[in-house]
This record gives structure tokens, C-alpha cells and sequence, in this order.
């Protein structure tokens, strides 16, 4: 994980009788743990050395001792092992909800007549959008990204956000390299896709996930005005890496 809720008053009212130097052994131990997602080794020597504190072995010992219990397989976390546990819950849990409403869709279709890449162009308030057509794998080796195909996910799962009028310049870019970006094996998308229908039914459940498993959906009140997400900030690949480490979150 590279991201993890923190929780200010929580972790004040456990760490107010550690010294500064233990303090920040705490911070450095439990970044290492998120990050590795898997028990610190069980030599303190090697541990103080992964974070950066060598000389403060005794400091990294005491902190240990007090916040992580001991197995046969090193030093583990419990409330860092549910926030790990729940996170890969919420990736899997998208996922299945993405394949589920694929499988429908799919189903749908074979009682309708096929689409041809001949298709009018989506529009909002009688504006085209500039979409190009599906294609065939690219020279990557991955599917071409069926930009025409998201935006329709995007507005059956978010239909009260701002449905884009235009698409194209660095939208289309970004979106097809935010494509290509998860039809890689990752964490978060631990198969990747390697044909449209799988790409779709990935992005189904990851616009499903921010429907119902995030704030954004919701929006966030600032300075008196209440600020919405679009699709454009979503495959923006700062804001896409957010999300997919579940800093939104609920």
C-alpha cells in the first residue's frame, strides 16, 4: 500500500509518552509495514537499518516491543494488518462488481442487435463528442481503449456528475494511458485484461467502486461551494493513483 488513512487524535492519544526520536521510529516502522504489506523481520538490528536508524536500535527496540507483537514469521501490526485486509477487500469487491455488471451487459446484448463501430457519437445537450473507434490490440500488446465504451460506464455509474461534452486532446490521451496503465498485472488489478470486454468489465467495477465505496461520488465542501469530481480529474494519473490507494475511502 502506498497510501493509508491516519488517524491524528487516535495516534496523539497512544504516542503522547513516546520521546520525539521514538516518535518517529513509530511513524518509519509502520510506513515500512504498509508499504511491504508483510511482517518487519525479527532481527531489531535489520529493522532499526531498513528505516534509517541504526544508531537508535534501543529507540526502534522499545517501540516494537510496546506497538507490534512477535511471530515466528517477525514483527506484525494488527490494526495495520486490518486497514491492509480491508483495503484489498474494497480492490477485490470492485472487481467482482465490475465482472457482474460485464456479464449482464454482455447477456443483454445477445438479445439485441450488435454494435458496429459505426456508431453516432455520444452527446450531451446535442454536442458530439470526439471519440475514436475501437481497434484492434496495440503494438503493446494490449487492447486499444474503447474510449466511447468508458464514457458510457462513467455515466451509468455517475450520472450526477459532470458528463463530458467534448472528449479529446489530453482526455483521450490520459484515459488511454490510465487503460493501459490497469490492463497491466498490479496490485489493484492483480489479472490486468488483455481484450476490450475485460478492460470494460474492469472499468465498470472501478467506476462502481467510486460510486458506492468512496466520498467522490459525494463530492467536498469547499469554501462554501460543494466540489464534484469528473472524469478528466479521475484518469488524471495523480488523482488515478489516489484513488486506487483508497485515499477517498468512506
Amino acid at each position: 500500500m502506498h497510501y493509508y488513512q491516519f488517524n491524528i487524535g487516535d495516534y496523539v492519544s497512544h504516542t503522547r509518552h513516546l520521546s520525539p526520536i521514538e516518535d518517529i521510529a513509530y511513524r518509519r516502522l509502520l510506513d515500512a509495514y504498509y508499504l511491504s504489506e508483510r511482517p518487519l523481520n525479527i532481527g531489531v538490528t535489520s529493522v532499526a537499518r531498513q528505516i534509517g536508524m541504526r544508531e537508535f536500535e534501543q529507540e526502534v527496540r522499545l517501540v516494537l516491543e510496546e506497538f507490534f507483537l512477535l511471530s515466528d514469521d517477525g514483527w506484525t501490526n494488527q490494526r495495520a494488518d486490518k486497514e491492509i485486509a480491508h483495503f484489498h477487500s474494497k480492490i477485490e469487491q470492485a472487481s467482482r462488481a465490475g465482472k457482474a455488471s460485464a456479464e449482464r451487459r454482455s447477456n443483454a446484448r445477445l438479445t439485441d442487435v450488435q454494435p458496429t463501430n459505426n456508431h453516432k457519437p455520444i452527446t450531451n445537450n446535442q454536442e458530439p463528442i470526439d471519440i475514436e473507434p475501437k481497434g484492434s490490440l496495440s503494438e503493446a500488446g494490449l487492447p486499444t481503449c474503447p474510449q466511447q465504451d468508458i464514457l458510457i460506464l462513467w455515466k451509468k455509474n455517475l450520472p450526477h456528475l459532470t458528463q463530458p461534452r467534448t472528449w479529446e486532446g489530453s482526455r483521450k490521451t490520459n484515459l488511454r494511458q490510465r487503460w493501459m496503465q490497469a490492463a497491466k498485472p498490479s496490485d489493484y488489478s492483480p489479472e490486468g485484461y488483455k481484450t476490450q470486454d475485460e478492460g470494460l468489465k474492469w472499468w465498470d467495477g472501478f467506476f462502481a467502486y467510486i460510486a458506492k465505496d468512496t466520498s467522490l461520488a459525494k463530492g467536498f465542501e469547499t469554501k462554501g461551494r460543494t466540489w464534484l469530481p469528473d472524469l478528466e480529474w479521475v484518469v488524471n494519473a495523480t488523482n488515478f493513483q489516489k484513488i486506487i490507494d483508497g485515499k477517498y475511502d468512506k
